[in-house]
């Protein structure tokens, strides 16, 4: 009972959409017997139309047909252009991909020996700058070492009979860490 009900509103809701809308034939037809015109006179203003020269300002069908036929050869055309655009540039995305597949792992081993350069220049680094305050840090030792050797090289020469003049007043005015000299005239032999 209640279905029947709302289908009975359903239709009558349609019903009243239709009559409220109204039908365009219906009216064309009406305004169509309406007309004042007689239907001699109609159909002769059409007849006449037919066998004038058309208008050269006013477009005809034959006319956009024309311009509608140009403009699509031209589009397609345009579309052939650029399928074959992107046909080119299809190709030449494969070969940079491939290219730079190939190119992926040298890049990686490059890196990788960068890496490990630049670990050992900072280990070469680390071991020059130790060397340099090993050096730095015996230098006294190494003059020490040079003054004894030559010590032991006077005490050779006095062995060997030569005589060496040492004096005071010639290391006065030098470093006092340097050695005397020792030139040809002061040694003698025996």
């Amino acid at each position: 009972m209640q279905t029947d009900k709302k289908i009975l509103s359903v239709i009558i809701a349609s019903a009243l959409i239709v009559l409220l809308a109204g039908c365009p034939q219906i009216e064309e037809s009406a305004k169509v017997i309406f007309n004042n015109e007689p239907p001699m006179q109609q159909q002769t203003a059409d007849t006449l139309k037919r066998f004038q020269e058309p208008d050269p300002e006013e477009e005809t069908i034959v006319n956009s047909a024309i311009e509608l036929s140009k403009k699509c050869a031209e589009l397609s055309e345009e579309k052939s252009v650029l399928y074959q655009k992107n046909l080119e540039l299809t190709t030449e995305s494969d070969q940079l991909k491939k290219k730079m597949a190939a190119l992926e792992p040298q890049l990686e081993q490059a890196k990788k020996e960068l890496a490990e350069a630049n670990d050992l220049l900072i280990e070469m680094r680390i071991e020059l700058n130790n060397w340099k305050s090993n050096i730095i840090g015996f230098r006294d030792e190494m003059r020490d070492a040079d003054k004894y050797q030559l010590e032991a090289l006077l005490k050779i020469l006095k062995v060997l009979g030569g005589e060496v003049n040492t004096d005071k007043s010639q290391g006065q005015g030098q470093d006092s860490n340097a050695q005397p000299q020792i030139g040809q005239s002061e040694l003698t032999s025996k």
